[in-house]
């Protein structure tokens, strides 16, 4: 009997964090029915609408982009060639770009999605002796033909900087370095490639596998 109710508290933490861990559960799995119903095999990226004050991140950030897309299986046009021929047709901003009405981009290009990314923050700012280097960007990717929303992602990634473990003057000394680094170099470029990662490859809502990749028709979402 003494031993039973030392093993009830026991039994009773165990079914608590058992309950509290299901609570915590990730997003739910994305609902790829409109994709199933409409699957691309070409993708036209157009340029990110900026809301951050970054002058080189949108497109810094859309230099990024077309590889992940490809290696998932898909015809990328060329990104530059894209905004170019846009700005060339009076388009010369993003915002711009993004009103085009889908049946045009289909009609000019052949298209059968277009992605539309939008860049939520990029940069790095200086705290003290540290540095914090983010980048956050969300995408939609549309069927040029029905208008109908075939699947989307979003990736937030931020890469600090420490000293290291070296005390003050090592904080001191990465912090001149990191700045010197940020000045000659744009460091949200590689963090824009793991925020990618996110985008395009988080499980359950990765986008799915298109008809140029190798496992193409194994496996789906």
């Amino acid at each position: 009997m003494i031993g039973l109710r030392r093993w009830v508290p026991c039994l009773l933490l165990a079914v608590l964090a058992a309950g509290l861990s299901g609570c915590v559960a990730g997003p739910p799995p994305y609902d790829y029915t409109d994709f199933r119903q409409s699957p691309p095999r070409s993708i036209l990226i157009l340029p990110p609408l900026d809301e951050t004050t970054s002058v080189i991140g949108p497109y810094s950030y859309l230099s990024t982009v077309s590889w992940p897309v490809a290696e998932r299986g898909y015809y990328v046009f060329p990104v530059a060639v894209v905004d170019q021929l846009l700005k060339e047709n009076g388009l010369p901003t993003p915002g711009e770009m993004h009103q085009v009405p889908l049946d045009k981009l289909r009609a000019s290009t052949g298209a059968d999605a277009v992605l539309y990314p939008v860049l939520h923050q990029y940069g790095t700012k200086y705290v003290v002796l540290s540095s914090t280097t983010t980048v956050d960007v969300s995408v939609r990717l549309v069927d040029t033909r029905s208008g109908k929303l075939l699947w989307e992602g979003r990736g937030a990634v931020a890469q600090g900087s420490g000293d290291g473990g070296a005390g003050l003057l090592g904080a001191l000394v990465n912090a001149v370095v990191s700045q010197m680094l940020t000045s000659n170099a744009d460091l949200g470029h590689q963090v824009s490639r793991a925020a990618n990662y996110q985008v395009f490859y988080t499980k359950g809502r990765e986008l799915p596998l298109g008809p140029y990749h190798p496992d193409f028709g194994k496996t789906m979402p």
